[in-house]
């Protein structure tokens, strides 16, 4: 399964549904406050999706008013960028000068190191959205370009955002077909998905500087290879091929970042290999399946690349992390 936790007001007694998700609401890494002319008997839901760094989650509640202040952001800012998918009700956003409504079909960018005020109705019926959270500099290294994304609402229904809006319906609808190692990969597509829709958005890849265009050009790799680590024919040949790029020029990308597109990609498959040795939840998984998982079809290529990085065969590092869990 992938990780997951489930938020319900129904699950504490009517007259404290109200305080438990405002409460709720201020705990989040982004704080927000919360009023409801339903506060007597406030309905919610949220099913939270943790993949990797992005997280998603549907949402259902009854009409409300959500705002950050600059009190709640000196609180706490963890600079993230909130891509919401309005599916039941209106929602209307002020932030950064632009007032706005949404309605179904349509997809809002609130940033979290602005105020905001937001206003979400649907008379008596339920509000229903899912929620992308995602860190912004991972999906816009543009400067100030996302400045022109808050008040501009972007269709659903077509283009990027249909694909997204697909997406994100399949992966919160039918949560029971994925396991716990699918979560960086399905944030690693939705991460690519949001990447081209803003680009597309901005109609930018022609404004940016060549410095901004490299680093969008990396980002979308790097998620392309997140979501296909599995793959022992994951190279850099194909890789270049798969971005329409030559393979000389896929390695100058990298002489900028911190290791080479290969080293990076063992490095992404030796980690997930390492997280999942240390799951109890995966003690019976043999380690060569494991391995196999990530890319590595070989088990005496994997223990000798897991023993170089981590100073330990597999079997040995498995064992330890279940002493210490014990």
């Amino acid at each position: 399964m992938v990780r997951e936790t489930m938020f319900r007001s129904e699950d504490v007694p009517a007259a404290d549904r109200f305080d438990y998700w405002r409460d709720l609401m201020i705990r989040t890494l982004a704080p927000l406050d919360m009023s409801s002319d339903h506060a007597d008997d406030f309905q919610a839901s949220m099913h939270l999706l943790e993949l990797g760094a992005v997280h998603v989650s549907p949402q259902t509640f009854q009409s409300m008013r959500f705002y950050r202040t600059p009190k709640l952001i000196r609180q706490s800012d963890p600079e993230l960028l909130h891509i919401s998918l309005v599916t039941r009700g209106t929602v209307g956003i002020v932030q950064h000068g632009q007032e706005i409504a949404y309605e179904p079909g349509d997809l809002c960018v609130v940033d979290s190191s602005r105020p905001f005020d937001c206003l979400a109705v649907n008379g008596r019926r339920p509000v229903e959205a899912v929620g992308v959270a995602v860190p912004t500099e991972m999906l816009v290294p543009t400067g100030n370009a996302v400045n022109r994304l808050i008040g501009h609402p972007i269709s659903g229904r077509e283009g990027f955002g249909a694909l997204l809006a697909r997406f994100l319906t399949g992966i919160t609808t039918d949560t029971g077909s994925f396991n716990s190692h699918d979560g960086p990969r399905l944030g690693g597509i939705v991460l690519d998905l949001l990447s081209g829709m803003v680009a597309h958005a901005l109609e930018a890849e022609n404004r940016l500087t060549p410095e901004t265009r490299r680093r969008n050009l990396v980002l979308r790799i790097r998620a392309f290879v997140r979501s296909h680590l599995h793959d022992p024919r994951l190279t850099p040949h194909t890789i270049a091929a798969a971005h329409h790029i030559s393979t000389s020029y896929l390695h100058r990308l990298f002489q900028h970042e911190e290791e080479t597109v290969a080293a990076w990609i063992r490095h992404q498959r030796l980690e997930n290999a390492r997280r999942d040795l240390a799951d109890p939840a995966l003690g019976t998984t043999p380690v060569h399946a494991i391995a196999a998982r990530w890319g590595f079809p070989r088990a005496a290529d994997f223990t000798r690349a897991f023993r170089t990085a981590y100073g330990v065969p597999p079997k040995e590092y498995r064992l330890q992390t279940q002493r210490i869990a014990e």
